[in-house]
């Protein structure tokens, strides 16, 4: 198991679980906000999330509201604005901080691994971390990135192989 496996994780409906859930998938975790010009991300992240699953893919959401204060709702709130909006049916962890003093665990070991053209801290919401079936990051999406883009689609049908 990676150290990414035993990091322990609390979703949206107070669930405590472990990133080892998902031991044996692979895995995009998206930080998210519901206040954001990138927020439409979230009906890319359940397609992919509905065309995928069946194959081992999941989606992990961390609303943060380190961005501009982009995520100011309740758990509650979040979820049901998810769901409403954008149909989400993938797992929400509690709101978390992806960077500074109080940065998530998982969020720590995300950002150690320099992956990519993104090495280092989470720039902005819905940055895109790959993590393949043994727990190891192997890419890494800049915000910006729409979730069913060539290149994501590419490092994501490459991982479940």
């Amino acid at each position: 198991m990676t150290s990414l496996h035993s990091i322990s994780l609390t979703l949206n409906d107070g669930t405590e679980t472990d990133f080892g859930r998902f031991k044996g998938n692979v895995v995009m975790v998206v930080n998210v906000a519901s206040n954001c010009g990138l927020t439409p991300q979230y009906a890319g992240l359940e397609t992919l999330y509905e065309k995928f699953q069946d194959r081992g893919f999941e989606i992990l959401g961390v609303p943060c509201n380190q961005f501009a204060g982009q995520e100011p709702a309740s758990d509650s709130e979040i979820a049901e604005f998810c769901e409403r909006n954008f149909g989400v049916t993938f797992p929400l962890t509690v709101k978390a901080n992806v960077r500074g003093q109080d940065q998530h665990p998982l969020y720590a070991e995300l950002t150690k691994f320099k992956t990519g053209v993104l090495p280092g801290l989470v720039k902005w919401n819905f940055e895109k971390f790959l993590v393949s079936r043994e727990g190891e990051v192997v890419a890494r999406f800049a915000p910006t990135v729409e979730p069913d883009s060539a290149e994501v689609i590419d490092a994501i049908e490459k991982a479940l192989h």
